[in-house]
Order: C-alpha cells, then sequence, then structure tokens
C-alpha cells in the first residue's frame, strides 16, 4: 500500500465533531515502514491530538525513530500544512531536507522540505 491509499484510510478514521476538518497523516519509518495517524478532537478543544502527532506515536510504537517522508491529507480545495506544534514534532524525528506531501482527495497537490516549512528549526543536535 502507498502513503496516500494509507492516508485516505486514516482519513476516514478522524474524529473532527467540532471542527469538522477531518486530517490524516502518514509517516514513513528509516525501515521504509508507514504509520498513519488521523486528528483526534476533543470537547475540551486543546486536548485533541493532530494526525501528525498519531502517526509520530505510531511510528515511535512501532520502534523507529526516523521519518524519511510525510505525507498529509485533508479534504476541500484549501492546502494543508502541519500546524506549527505538529511541525516541531516532525523535526524531531526528521531532517531539514524530508520530503512533505500536502494532499488532497485526489492526491499530492505540493510536495516540500520539512525545512521549508519550519526554517532554523531547533532540532535535538542543538542541545549538548
Amino acid at each position: 500500500m502507498d502513503m496516500l491509499e494509507l492516508a485516505r484510510q486514516a482519513l476516514q478514521s478522524a474524529y473532527a465533531p467540532y471542527s469538522h476538518f477531518p486530517v490524516a497523516a502518514v509517516v514513513r519509518g528509516g525501515s521504509g515502514r508507514l504509520y498513519a495517524g488521523c486528528n483526534v478532537e476533543n470537547a475540551a478543544y486543546p486536548l485533541g491530538c493532530c494526525a501528525e502527532t498519531a502517526a509520530i506515536a505510531a511510528m515511535v510504537m512501532g520502534g523507529e525513530t526516523r521519518i524519511i517522508e510525510v505525507a498529509v491529507l485533508g479534504q476541500g480545495g484549501q492546502l494543508i500544512t502541519p500546524c506549527g506544534g505538529c511541525r516541531q514534532r516532525l523535526r524531531e524525528f526528521a531532517a531539514p531536507d524530508t520530503p512533505v506531501h500536502l494532499c488532497g482527495p485526489e492526491g499530492i497537490r505540493r510536495t516540500v522540505t520539512l525545512g521549508e516549512l519550519l526554517p532554523l528549526a531547533f532540532g535535538p543536535e542543538q542541545l549538548p
């Protein structure tokens, strides 16, 4: 299964009763294995979970700590990008040159690097 198909499946599981804005994300670990996530909202808004965060958690649970590719999928006509917090979460496990595919229902709309999404990012290498 490819990233986009897995993201389409994950999108069907999104729990977005408040925003009505379902999002799915898939990360490819260093092994090549794919990990999917979807957003899960909560009536106490700050307690929700973004799709990228869920995909990263699945990857870590799978024993991996390196992301080599990302796909983010949303519905509608707007370009969907990871929020600021998820950009930083991705940076924890991915390099600035990691491709991030921004997708709509029809497929990839644009591919950027994580460095383009989060320039001058703070990463693990900044810590002693």
